[in-house]
């Protein structure tokens, strides 16, 4: 685990963007980001690694025995270290007050899920979008799930909205931190964002202004106990692909040119709907929920050249292949529900 210590000793970039500077924001951060993207994930590494040497006693995560008590739980490449940390609770997400549905749409999504989800052990949820026409469907819209690793690109707006507001661009040290976990669902670096956000002060403040209204952040920083639905992952979506949403454009396509560029044994998911040849952005997340599984998926993909947003979230399956298979299943119906519709 990356100490909190050492995480606050790094500077933020320093200095306040004057008023005829803020023109210039765009392309200067385009500028930096590609050049983040080249480098920062052997830097980022490197400061992990010497953090982790330096640090605190009491604060380092062994990868054998799983998280300190100061560790926070996450999807990561080493998931598996994390069983036990969701707890024995009662089987099955809670319901939330809010359960939007479309019910032409909403009805034929569960028809074709129907063949899919067979097994009582399975919970699953999804939402879809097309960007294009509007039209949106979901299957069990207000139940929550722990979101394991997808909390990472909250926690990545999160990152980006506060250096907006305070008209700086965001660090190299938190830019590279950032393609790490976003690339890699490296937990280390996830936990440095994390403390960089503020901690659950930092990521409560930018989920109002992302408008994340179901979505409860994990006690003392356990991110990845954080619970959330599949309506605010699309909102979530929504917010780093509209025009609207209060991150700047070039803030937008930096978040996205990560979750496109995520390691090649972790573009599963959503990605199993997009059509051939074309991009994905996804962001995954996979944890022992203690003995079964909580898969979850979500990105920005293309079939038949629409844009559609979707979010796949699901717990109980016994071993990690069988949720990302039922993952996979679940959104490639999705996609094919609201391909049809527009046809």
């Amino acid at each position: 685990m990356f100490p909190v210590s050492e995480a606050r000793r790094t500077p933020a970039h320093a200095g306040r963007l004057q008023p005829w500077e803020q023109c210039v924001f765009a392309m200067v951060f385009a500028v930096m980001a590609s050049y983040v993207l080249v480098v920062s994930v052997s830097a980022a590494r490197g400061n992990i690694a010497a953090a982790a040497a330096s640090g605190p006693a009491g604060n380092a995560v062994s990868t054998a025995a799983g998280h300190s008590g100061h560790g926070r739980a996450g999807s990561g490449r080493s998931g598996a270290t994390r069983s036990g940390l969701l707890g024995t609770g009662k089987r099955g997400p809670g319901r939330t007050a809010r359960d939007v549905r479309r019910p032409s749409l909403d009805a034929r999504l569960a028809a074709a899920l129907r063949p899919i989800i067979r097994q009582d052990d399975d919970d699953v949820a999804v939402g879809v979008l097309d960007v294009t026409t509007g039209d949106q469907a979901s299957y069990h819209a207000g139940w929550r799930f722990h979101a394991a690793s997808v909390e990472n690109t909250d926690m990545l707006a999160a990152l980006l909205l506060a250096s907006q507001r305070a008209g700086i661009l965001p660090s190299s040290y938190g830019t590279a931190l950032a393609s790490v976990m976003m690339q890699d669902s490296d937990n280390d670096a996830a936990n440095g964002i994390w403390d960089l956000d503020g901690g659950q002060a930092g990521l409560l403040a930018a989920n109002r202004a992302l408008g994340l209204r179901d979505t409860r952040l994990g006690p003392a920083g356990y991110w990845g106990l954080t619970s959330t639905t599949v309506t605010d992952q699309l909102r979530l979506l929504a917010e780093l692909t509209g025009t609207h949403s209060p991150l700047r454009g070039a803030l937008r396509r930096y978040a996205l040119s990560l979750m496109r560029t995520v390691a090649a044994g972790q573009r599963w998911g959503v990605c199993a709907a997009a059509s051939p040849g074309t991009s994905c952005a996804v962001r995954n997340g996979w944890v022992p929920d203690p003995e079964r599984w909580v898969v979850n998926s979500t990105g920005v993909i293309r079939v038949h050249g629409q844009q559609l947003l979707i979010a796949v979230l699901s717990k109980g399956s016994t071993t990690e292949a069988d949720g990302i298979g039922l993952v996979q299943a679940v959104a490639v119906a999705a996609a094919q529900v609201m391909t049809e519709s527009a046809g």
